[in-house]
């Protein structure tokens, strides 16, 4: 006898296979995105873009994925629409045609936008399904989703350097096959996610988060401008490694391009490890103190990192990538425990105010270098995570969840 399962079950129960599913997706939609900064070396050289140029279109990109995901999650808030994820990941195929065939400087400015407006309606939807399926388990959900992106953040510059750099431009086309595979994962999710809502809507069945806390309205948005300042500064500092952290390593230690972007697989990849230890971490001991831990604790690493040899800016990256990498899953749950329902609107909140701080970062950091240098922007950028110590004025909602 077949038996329906009814909605409260599926709430409670953590579907890992959807949780992976999604992880895979959100995999593909940054491994995407990477190839945006890998390939910054190739168009100063083909266009003859300054420091400022290559800023303009890291901050182009942000732009359009930071204003509208706000606007997506409050919207999706009120009626979701699972399919969107698809229409976001065909944006993304669009704009690496577009990419692969730009002939000018504005050409590019126009590419970008539409891989930015994809992810402004990505991760808003993306994030409510792993917290459908984390059935309570919100820290690792979090996690695993946030995994995907941050390796397919690593994994994009590796394959850059392996197809793009050595063939040119016109092979970013190669990476639509990507976005293909993309939206039929995601056509699959869209699948569950519809017949989930289809079980809430025949269960008659509104899901109704519980309040974890008793914080008063000005409490709770005074912690939420905490949450975002932190963003501010791990965004900040984290603009001034995926945009030029490849020309700092070719400027001070004369590595080859291909050679930049190993070191900066390597970055990325340990970003990726160091967000799934976070989540679990926050699970089991709080979510404030890996916040506090993750933003403060890599300062000393990353005062010493401009100053180092190249052996050392390699141990180095890998400790400030694992460390700092664990803060926006913990972010992101802990606000979404202190606005409970809100999932859409948190998500789109904090993943476009941290696409807008990195756009903004690289806009001003590529300026500063065109007036100073690479080197000089590390050495400002260092001093960031000391903004962590604000951290300590959140309030540990963990102990009262009783």
């Amino acid at each position: 006898m077949t038996t329906t399962k009814t909605q409260p079950e599926i709430i409670q129960k953590t579907i890992y296979s959807i949780l992976f599913i999604i992880s895979f997706s959100h995999f593909i939609n940054d491994l995407l995105q990477a190839v945006i900064p890998s390939v910054y070396p190739l168009f100063k050289e083909k266009f003859n873009l300054s420091f400022a140029q290559i800023g303009m279109i890291t901050f182009t990109y942000q732009l359009t994925a930071s204003i509208l995901q706000p606007f997506v999650g409050m919207h999706t808030d009120k009626k979701s629409k699972p399919y969107s994820l698809v229409v976001g990941m065909s944006f993304t195929l669009l704009g690496l045609f577009f990419i692969s065939v730009a002939s000018s400087f504005i050409y590019l400015l126009v590419a970008v936008s539409f891989i930015g407006i994809g992810s402004s309606i990505f991760h808003p939807e993306s994030s409510r399904v792993a917290h459908l399926a984390s059935g309570g388990k919100r820290g690792l959900a979090q996690s695993i989703f946030q995994l995907g992106g941050n390796a397919g953040s690593a994994i994009g510059p590796l394959l850059a350097a392996l197809i793009i750099i050595p063939h040119g431009q016109s092979y970013i086309i190669w990476f639509c096959l990507i976005a293909l595979i993309g939206i039929f994962a995601l056509y699959k999710i869209a699948i569950w996610y519809s017949e989930h809502l289809e079980i809430k809507r025949v269960n008659n069945t509104v899901t109704k988060e519980a309040v974890v806390h008793h914080l008063s309205k000005r409490r709770v948005w005074s912690s939420l401008v905490i949450l975002l300042i932190l963003i501010f500064s791990k965004y900040f500092y984290m603009a001034s490694i995926t945009s030029y952290y490849t020309f700092f390593l070719i400027d001070k230690f004369h590595v080859s391009i291909q050679e930049s972007q190993i070191y900066l697989f390597v970055f990325l990849g340990s970003v990726a490890a160091g967000t799934l230890i976070g989540g679990m971490v926050g699970d089991k001991f709080g979510r404030k103190y890996v916040i506090w831990i993750s933003i403060l604790g890599v300062a000393p690493f990353t005062l010493m990192f401009p100053y180092v040899s190249l052996f050392w800016v390699g141990v180095l990256s890998v400790l400030i990538g694992l460390i700092l990498s664990s803060a926006f899953s913990a972010i992101l749950v802990y606000a979404t425990e202190l606005l409970p329902g809100k999932v859409g609107l948190v998500a789109g909140l904090f993943f476009g105010f941290a696409f807008g701080m990195g756009g903004l970062g690289s806009a001003i950091l590529g300026k500063l270098a065109d007036l100073t240098s690479i080197e000089y922007v590390f050495k400002i950028c260092a001093f960031l995570p000391l903004i962590g110590v604000i951290a300590g004025f959140l309030p540990n909602i963990e102990s009262k969840k009783a």
